[in-house]
């Protein structure tokens, strides 16, 4: 829920939400001892990008040759190739899990790692160039 995909906005709305909701949640809990755990996995050798992913029978032509337009073929030429293993990933999970100190997050996979990383540098870039504007916003003091 950290990283967007043209494409696949949809499944990025539900994943962002969640992402929300836990990081909302684990403060609520907090009090009573509680933790939340968020995995944030990159691409793994399971069925996700196979059988288990639906695309639209109808294309939008305005879409062709865009990341939008192409990712059900680009995921469907993925599918056996993605360099994660899930049953690391499990083990990663319980580790976590297991911890006495969790994390909030738990990034599975060096493409996950990547992606938060190039999204953390946009994100510290953007804010940057744009603080002056964003802190100008406040009320003039009475």
């Amino acid at each position: 829920g950290l990283v967007g995909f043209g494409g696949m906005s949809a499944y990025n709305a539900s994943k962002f939400a969640l992402e929300g909701f836990s990081e909302a949640l684990a403060e609520e809990v907090a009090a009573f001892g509680m933790k939340v755990l968020i995995v944030e996995p990159g691409a793994f050798r399971t069925d996700f990008s196979g059988r288990s992913i639906r695309n639209a029978g109808a294309t939008v032509a305005a879409y062709s040759g865009t990341q939008a337009g192409e990712i059900g073929d680009r995921m469907g030429g993925y599918h056996g190739h993605e360099p994660g293993d899930p049953v690391k990933a499990a083990k990663a999970i319980v580790a976590a899990v297991e911890a006495e100190t969790p994390p909030l997050r738990l990034a599975l996979g060096a493409d996950a790692v990547g992606g938060i990383e190039a999204k953390i540098e946009r994100l510290t870039r953007e804010l940057a160039a744009w603080r002056e504007t964003s802190v100008a916003t406040a009320l003039a003091a009475d």
